[in-house]
């Protein structure tokens, strides 16, 4: 579904990744583990996109995307739901999710029911439709986030620290629905700092340290690698 060779991307004189090379097979649930600063969400944006890849290659499919633009990436089957949610703050509820399905907007009948599905995932969106994103609190950011990115029903999902600044009740709703896309059949990418519980959910995780993989394996196994818990786990 996905495949990374050798990408580097940088912000001016900054290069933040190194040569990464990884790959997520369909159906796969694959975590990104790193510090602050390490270059996970800017590789994300470089999938989807957003920031330009200096050197390497990203396919999509089987596809080179490495120059397509990102509305046209979102058309191959891939969305982003970024850090820090990015909800269109003076739309609705509602509207939100409508931007989410642009590219199938003149189809009003398939919009309503991707719609109706996202308030089945998160009831709480329904009794908010009409409420400005805004205001809602941060889980709620959130869930609008990821049902956003759903409404172009992705074969690729990624899903870039979607536990930041949530209260733990509400990480756990954040993390039964990663569970839920799962076995869906849904294809993950997700960046989180919460390591314990990325590398729970994932099938297999890379750790990611100064723009350089440094580590790959199955979520079992990095949750038992001693140096993973001593650095992300905060165990010995």
């Amino acid at each position: 579904m996905l495949n990374i060779e050798s990408v580097e991307l940088s912000y001016g004189a900054i290069q933040a990744v190194k040569g990464v090379s990884l790959y997520v097979k369909e159906g796969e649930v694959v975590t990104i583990i790193g510090s602050n600063g390490a270059g996970k969400s800017t590789l994300l944006k470089g999938i989807v996109g957003l920031e330009p890849v200096s050197t390497g290659k990203v396919f999509i499919n089987g596809e080179d995307c490495t120059q397509v633009p990102p509305h046209q990436r979102v058309g191959l089957g891939v969305a982003l739901s970024p850090e820090g949610r990015g909800v269109f703050p003076d739309q609705t509820v509602f509207e939100n999710l409508l931007l989410g399905a642009y590219l199938i907007r003149s189809d009003e009948d398939r919009v309503q029911r991707l719609i109706e599905r996202e308030y089945q995932r998160f009831p709480r969106l329904k009794e908010r439709a009409n409420q400005m994103a805004g205001t809602l609190s941060g889980g709620e950011q959130q869930m609008l986030a990821i049902s956003r990115a759903l409404m172009s029903e992705p074969k690729l999902l990624l899903l870039d620290e979607p536990s930041l600044g949530l209260a733990p009740l509400i990480v756990l709703d954040i993390f039964k629905s990663i569970k839920a896309l799962r076995e869906l059949g849904l294809t993950i990418l997700l960046v989180e700092q919460m390591a314990n519980k990325a590398l729970a959910v994932a099938d297999r995780a890379y750790i990611l340290e100064t723009g350089h993989i440094t580590l790959e394996g199955t979520g079992a196994q990095l949750l038992k690698d001693p140096a993973v818990r001593a650095a992300y786990l905060g165990t010995h």
